[in-house]
């Protein structure tokens, strides 16, 4: 698969949460952005059915801080099969009533306050490509895009609430230097693995050296 030149990009927020699956009521963020994360984020710039992103490495520009919150959410969502059922039948109620006492749950979140990183990354080819599609085409849309401060949608930190705001970085530019930590992060959700018909989550043993986590050499596990 032919593959693009790495790109660097800019993302800032004043909060994230990158939710770490094991936690099955309240949210609680990764202590850095996830892999998938990152994807998303240059998805909402620039997504077409002929590349796919790959994230090379994740610099960590400010401390690792915290930020505690309690908030309310919805208990429950709209049934997939009562939404089927009422696009059958033509009609249907598939409103969900957020002032009702009981679809409102309070729950605490443990998010991350005032980040920053820079995402490398590349693209390859997919098997979607056309024959007018080629490297240099999406590598100079992309540049456009992410220059001008275009996106598809507003890209976010892990959820919707948490919008990223990115800055593209010009090759010739000199590198942001990250903060001068190291430390075992342990394992984290990686991406999704889409080859089955069900996606199933993939993770990794993450190690932040000089505030860089280098996915190149991460070990993907099932």
């Amino acid at each position: 698969m032919q593959k693009s030149n790495p790109f660097r990009i800019k993302v800032s927020g004043l909060n994230a949460c990158f939710t770490r699956p094991e936690m099955k009521v309240e949210r609680v963020s990764y202590d850095v952005m996830t892999p998938s994360a990152a994807r998303g984020i240059l998805e909402a710039i620039l997504w077409k059915p002929a590349i796919s992103w790959n994230i090379l490495q994740i610099d960590v520009l400010n401390p690792i801080e915290w930020e505690s919150v309690r908030r309310n959410e919805l208990g429950s969502v709209i049934s997939t099969q009562k939404a089927k059922t009422s696009m059958k039948r033509g009609r249907g109620k598939l409103g969900i009533y957020i002032d009702a006492p009981k679809m409102r749950q309070q729950r605490a979140g443990l998010f991350l306050r005032n980040v920053s990183y820079v995402i490398h990354a590349e693209f390859q080819m997919t098997d979607n490509a056309g024959k007018d599609d080629s490297v240099t085409k999406f590598e100079q849309m992309f540049i456009r895009r992410a220059s001008k401060g275009q996106c598809f949608h507003r890209p976010y930190f892990g959820c919707r609430e948490f919008p990223v705001d990115f800055e593209f970085i010009p090759k010739e530019a000199d590198r942001i230097k990250p903060i001068g930590e190291s430390r075992d992060l342990g394992w984290m959700l990686y991406d999704r693995d889409y080859s089955n018909k069900e996606s199933l989550p993939t993770f990794f043993h993450a190690y932040m050296e000089n505030g860089s986590i280098d996915l190149r050499i991460a070990e993907v596990r099932s």
